[in-house]
């Protein structure tokens, strides 16, 4: 009988020998099975990376500090974090929160985890306090590993057990005990493909973020079709900007590079710039890079003459790509930026592959065994034109999440009539190339993060100025949107500068950094008959240019902090 690694790994050489050919690889593809336990950490990473001296991940600070460390390393470190994990509790199935930064100690920490059988619950450091007891509770969070830094956000919160890295908290035990445990492997936890592995809050339009359940096989095996469409390659270097705590952070700094036998790369810094990252990739022999595109407008708006060095493959992801942008990346380095798209609730669904014809503005083609249909919004049948990108579960998608844990009713919405709806629009042409048309819904991205304009006007109508609220995507060229809100004031208070001030320092203070309103204007809000607000029209005014002239912008406010 095959073994759980020798299923996974024919799996994945099958769709490294079509790389080139992706009508080939969409109708020979089929995802493995197991009939025995499957575990990543054990049956395929530990095995790949037993004895391996070759480089796993390398980490480039912002002063120029390097760090790497090979695969034999990691499988030995993580087996030390997970032999402390188990001292201080945790057992298969218990949920540990990961709020940690681009460093070493996170990887240790996911595969350490998975090791265990236990529950990964990634989280970005930019949540606040605030955002901490829900993610708890709902996400059954009994243990957690975070920086310093962070520790103190925990504070309040019953029944956590906690490791602090890099420095001390009261109450909290030191990660770097786990130095003095054994590196020796671990028994196989006896987890099957459908347990549960990860857990990820995404936003939405509710009150709170959802929940979405990855199992073992959805992330871990899923990411197949993301290897594919990202086109890396064993012994290959890539990187990925991505913030920890983020479905793409996994997808790409993660799971699909090591799937590989890849090397992930990984360049830190405080405040993006342009110039240094090119240097780096360029130094660092980086072959593989995926960014979103608005990385992509900052990276043409700098030098690119020095050339790709040994780029090989150049992708974006987070939101639509602009044609231009492709067109400047190919007349400066002769290499073609391809696109694609997925959720957190998947692994990369729709993409343009290595060998294929790209279309400008196309995200691509659906990729090896994912099965995508475009749903009439109105008949609820496939629409061989234009509708919604959805997912047939007639055809059992492995790569699509079990659910939304603690929400049926949200499940129930987005699995309707028999398939699983993304909430974004988009046609097809006789090729069977998809072109983005737009989301279903009120939620939007800034930049390469999805926000909910719901969470934005919770925070703006604590403010006693503001009566109501409505946020939309506001045009933007670098970020592509960024967030606008329209405030109806309340009585009392007039449409100044010092007005505008004070709501957008009350929001700066109160949302996340990647949530910040850059936008506000003075407006009576238009509503339907039954008193919803008439968020179309304002989107329209945007996409218009209009303005009432009651509109301040963030960059105007030198008191605020940046």
């Amino acid at each position: 009988m095959t073994s759980s690694h020798d299923r996974y790994r024919a799996a994945r050489d099958h769709l490294l020998t079509l790389r080139d050919d992706h009508d080939k690889a969409v109708a020979e593809f089929a995802w493995p099975t197991f009939d025995a336990p499957f575990n990543w950490a054990h049956d395929w990473f530990d095995v790949v990376a037993d004895g391996v001296d070759r480089t796993a991940l390398t980490i480039v600070e912002e002063d120029g500090t390097v760090a790497s460390y090979d695969f034999d390393t990691l499988r030995r470190r993580s087996n030390q974090v997970a032999r402390l994990l188990a001292d201080r509790g945790v057992r298969t199935g218990d949920s540990v929160l990961l709020m940690l930064g681009n460093q070493v100690e996170l990887w240790e920490s996911m595969l350490a985890v998975m090791k265990l059988g236990a529950v990964i619950m990634p989280t970005t450091t930019a949540l606040g306090a605030a955002d901490l007891p829900d993610r708890v509770t709902r996400g059954g969070a009994r243990y957690v590993i975070a920086g310093a830094a962070d520790a103190p956000k925990f504070a309040g919160i019953d029944g956590l057990t906690g490791l602090v890295v890099g420095g001390e908290a009261p109450g909290w035990s030191p990660y770097a005990d786990a130095a003095a445990r054994s590196d020796a492997p671990l028994p196989h936890p006896g987890t099957a493909a459908e347990d549960r592995l990860l857990l990820y809050f995404t936003s939405g339009t509710t009150s709170r973020p959802k929940l979405v359940e990855h199992t073992q096989q959805s992330y871990p095996v899923g990411h197949l079709s993301t290897l594919y469409w990202l086109g890396i390659r064993p012994g290959d270097t890539h990187l990925n900007i991505s913030s920890p705590g983020w479905a793409k952070h996994a997808w790409s700094c993660f799971f699909a590079p090591w799937i590989a036998e890849a090397s992930i790369f990984v360049h830190n810094y405080a405040r993006f710039d342009a110039a240094t990252l090119l240097r780096s990739i360029r130094e660092h022999g980086v072959t593989t890079f995926c960014a979103p595109p608005t990385v992509w407008r900052m990276l043409i708006k700098a030098d690119l003459s020095g050339g790709p060095g040994a780029l090989r493959e150049v992708i974006a992801a987070g939101e639509p790509l602009n044609p231009e942008v492709i067109a400047q990346v190919r007349r400066a380095w002769g290499l073609t930026l391809r696109d694609g798209f997925g959720q957190t609730e998947t692994t990369a669904s729709v993409g343009n592959t290595p060998g294929s014809v790209v279309k400008p503005g196309s995200m691509g083609r659906p990729l090896p065994g994912v099965p995508v249909v475009l749903v009439d919004p109105v008949t609820g049948r496939p629409s061989g034109v234009e509708g919604e990108i959805c997912l047939d579960l007639a055809r059992a998608p492995l790569s699509l999440m079990t659910g939304y844990l603690g929400d049926p009713e949200k499940q129930a919405e987005a699995t309707e009539g028999g398939y699983y709806h993304t909430g974004d629009v988009a046609t097809r042409d006789d090729d069977g190339y998809l072109f983005y048309v737009g989301r279903t819904d009120d939620v939007f991205k800034a930049s390469d993060y999805k926000v909910s304009p719901f969470e934005l006007e919770s925070v703006l109508i604590e403010h006693p100025a503001v009566t109501e609220a409505a946020v939309v995507p506001a045009p933007d060229p670098v970020r592509l949107a960024v967030p606008k809100a329209y405030v109806a004031l309340a009585p009392g208070w007039e449409p100044t500068r010092e007005t505008a001030l004070e709501i957008l320092r009350h929001a700066r203070e109160n949302l996340a950094p990647y949530l910040r309103v850059r936008r506000l204007e003075f407006f009576d809000l238009p509503k339907t008959v039954s008193g919803k607000i008439r968020r179309v029209e304002l989107r329209a005014r945007e996409v218009a240019g209009e303005t009432t002239g009651t509109e301040w912008r963030d960059d105007q406010f030198p008191e605020l902090t940046r």
